[in-house]
């Protein structure tokens, strides 16, 4: 799963009840004109628009929430407000200026049956369990990418993306995302950084036996040569560079609606080294 978070760092969560199409947003009740108009206007702005409906059965209201949420390093953050109609969202200021700051940790889980079935049968269930013990903070959501690793859920703002995540454990997932913890056995990556990056981090937090996301903070990474990149990150122990091997990889069967012969990029880190001064 390492390395399989979306690139994008900020997202407007746009509350949609009811069904959605493969498109999420673009394709349910919401009016089709607008939403194509706001997502144009949030890949402008290097926002990733988000449908999100509380889980379970719930009627639409006349008020809706929207969220705006940076997951970027230094700068996390998640505003929130209502709108009563739909073209409300096109005067919405896509910065720091729109909504009141919210901070506990939202998370959102990914339930998009007409994108893929599994996440609608693995996802719900999750949602419906995180519900359980954070009421209120809970969203099902449209596509997050990696079906495969349904359960998905994303942890705002901290950014962390985790995969296969299981509604019996509910509990103790809140309390470390709650902790800021990162949980590394199910964690994909961090949304808004290059996937070599986000397979390093991964790797370090495991094998330093650092369980604090604040723990590390990444440097830089470089472009992939002959299939390996470098990624240079700091922490307790100093600087570190961490070789992430990047091989293409053949599969089938990669997601519930593509059974068909595929393949996928595979981000290994293979070695963690102190840099010397």
């Amino acid at each position: 799963m390492l390395g399989t978070a979306f690139p994008a760092a900020r997202l407007l969560l746009v509350e949609q009840p009811g069904p959605w199409g493969r498109l999420g947003l673009a394709d349910s009740r919401f009016d089709k004109a607008t939403a194509q108009a706001l997502e144009r206007r949030g890949a402008a702005a290097g926002l990733r628009v988000q449908a999100v409906r509380r889980p379970g059965r719930t009627p639409r209201a006349q008020l809706r929430t929207w969220a705006l949420v940076d997951c970027r390093e230094g700068r996390e953050s998640l505003r929130r407000g209502s709108f009563a109609a739909d073209a409300d969202l096109l005067e919405l200021p896509l910065d720091a200026s729109a909504g009141t700051p919210d901070r506990a940790p939202l998370y959102l889980v990914c339930a998009h049956s007409k994108h893929d079935a599994c996440c609608a049968l693995r996802g719900r269930p999750v949602a419906a369990a995180l519900d359980q013990v954070r009421p209120g903070r809970v969203w099902e959501c449209s596509h997050l990418g990696g079906d495969r690793f349904a359960a998905n859920v994303l942890v705002l703002p901290a950014g962390l993306l985790y995969g296969r995540v299981l509604p019996f454990a509910a509990a103790e997932f809140a309390a470390a995302a709650d902790a800021d913890e990162v949980i590394g056995a199910l964690l994909r990556g961090r949304v808004g950084v290059p996937s070599t990056a986000q397979a390093a981090l991964a790797f370090s937090y495991e094998h330093l036996a650092l369980r604090q996301r604040r723990s590390l903070r990444l440097e830089s990474a470089s472009q992939i040569v002959d299939g390996r990149s470098i990624v240079r990150i700091s922490g307790p122990h100093g600087l570190l560079d961490v070789t992430v091997r990047v091989d293409a990889v053949a599969a089938a069967g990669l997601t519930c609606t593509n059974p068909r012969p595929n393949q996928y990029l595979s981000y290994r880190p293979v070695d963690l080294v102190p840099v010397e001064r």
